[in-house]
């Protein structure tokens, strides 16, 4: 239940745009695939999973919501990858109808600062308290969230469970009680503005990130050479690209059963986002320098 009183309940039908924004790691991927209903932002437990905005669509009768799923916002690396995702962070923040600002329950430190500064003051901000399912102390969350209440005027404090979904219905009114009246943005299908293309890639940097973990370079990256639709097959050529010579034989693996197995779970994963067969061919080259390149940001997708 919200700790603080929620708008009135909608009558009519209301539309618009909700930033979900935080620090790195706080589940901002994992709220929004859980609202969408289906995994359209990937997850690992490595920081800077998302590096590109994704907007995740919510359809229900009394209305739409177009969620946007921002970059971890980030305070330590410098490079151009960086200063893009959280150009990303600032432009969605501006843009959207309402923010949510997610904070984990009983941590909060100088990278949720960060976040809060850039927090518009004309802007409607929900202030949701995530993963509160593994705090053992629930007496603890009040004198946290107390603390945190002062920071601005929120619309609402709500204690959430992304991974559990517990009260994301809770949230989900919340929020569309502040969009403004209209008809639907999409159609009532549509459960992301994302193509194919991107959809193909981002599996693919998933496997990378959940099964190298650690010791995947940051600077390693994926793009989708072709993509050809021959019926109901889809063929993609995908690199993974890596920052130096040296981080190909982490990717590869001995005898490539590493590269093999990332392939092969990205492909399962393709199949069940297209509902059909995948031919998937993936190889590892190297390109210097690729996280700080204008050029190669701007073919991957990145605003200049």
């Amino acid at each position: 239940m919200s700790l603080l009183p929620a708008p009135e309940t909608v009558s009519t039908h209301r539309a618009g745009a909700v930033a979900i924004v935080g620090r790195p790691n706080v589940g901002k991927s994992t709220l929004l695939n859980r609202l969408v209903g289906t995994k359209v932002s990937i997850t690992s437990a490595k920081a800077q999973t998302t590096r590109q905005r994704v907007t995740g669509i919510v359809t229900r009768p009394a209305g739409q919501i177009a969620f946007i799923d921002t970059p971890g916002y980030q305070t330590v690396y410098q490079s151009t990858l960086n200063r893009a995702m959280n150009r990303s962070v600032t432009t969605s923040v501006q843009e959207a109808h309402a923010i949510v600002w997610l904070v984990e329950a009983l941590k909060y430190d100088e990278r949720d600062e960060a976040v809060a500064r850039l927090l518009p003051p004309g802007v409607p901000v929900i202030l949701a308290v995530n993963k509160i399912d593994v705090v053992k102390d629930k007496g603890q969350l009040l004198p946290f969230i107390g603390k945190l209440s002062q920071q601005r005027a929120f619309e609402a404090i709500i204690p959430v469970s992304a991974a559990k979904g517990i009260q994301l219905d809770d949230l989900f009114d919340t929020m569309l009680a502040l969009m403004p009246e209209g008809p639907p943005l999409y159609e009532a299908d549509d459960i992301t503005t994302a193509n194919e293309r991107f959809l193909a890639a981002e599996a693919l940097r998933e496997k990378l990130f959940r099964l190298l973990g650690d010791e995947l370079p940051y600077t390693t990256t994926v793009e989708i050479d072709t993509f050809k639709l021959e019926g109901a097959l889809r063929r993609i050529h995908a690199s993974i690209t890596v920052d130096k010579e040296g981080q190909k034989p982490i990717v590869i693996g001995h005898q490539g059963k590493k590269l093999k197995t990332i392939a092969s779970a990205a492909r399962r994963d393709m199949e069940q986002l297209f509902g059909g067969k995948v031919f998937l061919e993936v190889r590892v080259r190297v390109r210097r320098g690729w996280a700080d390149s204008a050029a190669t940001l701007k073919r991957m997708g990145f605003d200049s």
